[in-house]
C-alpha cells in the first residue's frame, strides 16, 4: 500500500512492460500475445534465453534425428540377450567319406539317402536364387517357391521369378511354383503379411509332396547352406529333429564379413501336422559353419532401394535421403549401416566393438562354387567390385 492509501499489483513491473505486467486480468484484450511474450523473456536471463532458443530445439531436434541409436545403445539396460545356442561341432574334408563324416558326429549311415525339399520365399533375388539352386541342385529333390505380387509392407510387385523362369531351365523339372495374391492392407505391420505368406508356403510343400521324414529347408534365398553340410543331414541317421545353420554373414557382397554370424536359417526332419514354416528361432542346437547369408547383395542400386521400401523393417527408413542412389553407393563400398544404425547387441562391449564399418575381406576362399565358377557374372558379388549398376 503507498502512502496515500492506494494499493499497487504485487507484480514487479517496469518501463518496458508495465502496461501489460501492470493489467489485473491477463485476459484483457487490450493486451496482446506479442507483448506478454516480451515480458516473459525480459524477465529472463540471458543464459535461460540461449537454453529456450538453441540448446532445447537443438537437444529435440537430435532426439528426433538420432533416437533409434540412442535405443540401441541403450539396450543393455532393457533387453537381456536370449539364450545362447548349443554348438553343435560341424566336420568336413572333401577327402573323408561320408560314413566317415557321419561317425565323426556321432550319428549312423543311412542305407538311402533322405529326400530333401528347398523351400523359400521370392522377391526379387534373382542372382541369389541361381547360386543358391546350383549350389545345392545334386541334392535337392524338390524345389519349391511361392511368389506374391505383394510387398509385405503391402506395395504391388511384379512377379519377377516368373518374368525369368526360363533362365532356370536346369531346375524346372524339380521346381514346384506357387502364387500368393497380396491382401494390400496399407498401415497394417508387415509381420502379419509375411506370416500369410508362410502359411501360404506351408501349404505348397504339401502340393509339392512332401513327407514325414524328408529333409525341408527353411530360409531365405540368400541364407545359402553349402551342399555338403545338406549331404551330410540326408545320409546321416540319428540327426536333430531341427537343427539351425550357422552360416557365415555378409553384407553387399562377399567382400564384407560381419563377425556375427547369422542363424535364422534351419533344417528340419518333416512332421506332418507339426512342422510349420517359419523364420525365427526354433531349437537350441546350432551346427557350425554351414554356409553363407549374403544380405543386400544386390547388382543394381534401384534393388536396395525397393528391398528397403519393402521388406519386414521399412521403419527403419527413418528419413528420405536414406533412399539416394549416392548415398547407397558410398554405404556399399565403404561396408557401412544402410540405415545408420548401430549393433544389434545386448551389452555395452558388444555393442561399441562392433560401431563402425565392416571391414574388407580379400579372401575368396570357399565360396559358393557356382559363384565362382561364373565369375565374370557375378563380378560385383566378389572383393574389390563395389560399384553396383544403374538400372
Amino acid at each position: 500500500m503507498t502512502t496515500e492509501g492506494h494499493y499497487y499489483p504485487s507484480k514487479k513491473c517496469d518501463d518496458i512492460c508495465g502496461d501489460v505486467c501492470g493489467q489485473q486480468s491477463s485476459s484483457s484484450p487490450s493486451v496482446s500475445m506479442a507483448s506478454r511474450v516480451r515480458c516473459l523473456l525480459h524477465g529472463l536471463d540471458f543464459k535461460s534465453i540461449f537454453f529456450l532458443l538453441l540448446v532445447l530445439p537443438s537437444a529435440v531436434f537430435a532426439i528426433y534425428c538420432h533416437g533409434q541409436k540412442i535405443t540401441y545403445f541403450l539396450r543393455p539396460l532393457w533387453q537381456s540377450p536370449p539364450k545362447p545356442f548349443i554348438p553343435v561341432p560341424h566336420f568336413y574334408n572333401p577327402n573323408i567319406s561320408v560314413p566317415s563324416l557321419c561317425r565323426l558326429h556321432g550319428w549312423r549311415t543311412r542305407e538311402f539317402p533322405r529326400r530333401v525339399y528347398d523351400a523359400v520365399l521370392f522377391s526379387n533375388e534373382i542372382d541369389m536364387l541361381k547360386i543358391r539352386w546350383n549350389e545345392l541342385y545334386p541334392y535337392i529333390t524338390r524345389f519349391v517357391l511361392l511368389e506374391s505380387n505383394s510387398t509385405f509392407t503391402a506395395l504391388p510387385k511384379p512377379l519377377n521369378f516368373a518374368i525369368r523362369r526360363d533362365e532356370f531351365q536346369l531346375m524346372e523339372p524339380r521346381l514346384t511354383y506357387g502364387l500368393a495374391g497380396g491382401r494390400f492392407k496399407k498401415g497394417e505391420n508387415p509381420f502379419i503379411e509375411e506370416a500369410y505368406q508362410r502359411l501360404a508356403l506351408d501349404q505348397l510343400l504339401r502340393v509339392a509332396g512332401i513327407e514325414d521324414d524328408d529333409l525341408l529347408i527353411m530360409s531365405d534365398v540368400d541364407e545359402i547352406p553349402s551342399r555338403h553340410t545338406i549331404d551330410l543331414l540326408r545320409w546321416c541317421d540319428d540327426i536333430p529333429p531341427i537343427l539351425h545353420l550357422e552360416l557365415r554373414n555378409y553384407m553387399y557382397s562377399f567382400e564384407f564379413e560381419n563377425s556375427r554370424r547369422s542363424w535364422r536359417a534351419s533344417v528340419h526332419r518333416y512332421q506332418t501336422g507339426k512342422t510349420k514354416y517359419a523364420h525365427y528361432r526354433q531349437t537350441d542346437l546350432l551346427l557350425a559353419d554351414s554356409g553363407w547369408h549374403c544380405s543386400f547383395c544386390f547388382r543394381y542400386v534401384s534393388d536396395f532401394i525397393f528391398k528397403m521400401k519393402a521388406y519386414s523393417h521399412t521403419d527403419r527408413v527413418r528419413f528420405t535421403h536414406f533412399l539416394s542412389p549416392k548415398r547407397i553407393q558410398d554405404k556399399i563400398c565403404k561396408g557401412a549401416d544402410l540405415y545408420d544404425m548401430l549393433p544389434e547387441e545386448y551389452t555395452f562391449k558388444d555393442i561399441i566393438g562392433r560401431m563402425g564399418n565392416i571391414p574388407h575381406s580379400y579372401s575368396g576362399v570357399q565360396l559358393p562354387a557356382y559363384l565362382l565358377e561364373n565369375a565374370d557374372e557375378f563380378k560385383y558379388l566378389l572383393p574389390g567390385n563395389c560399384m553396383r549398376e544403374m538400372r
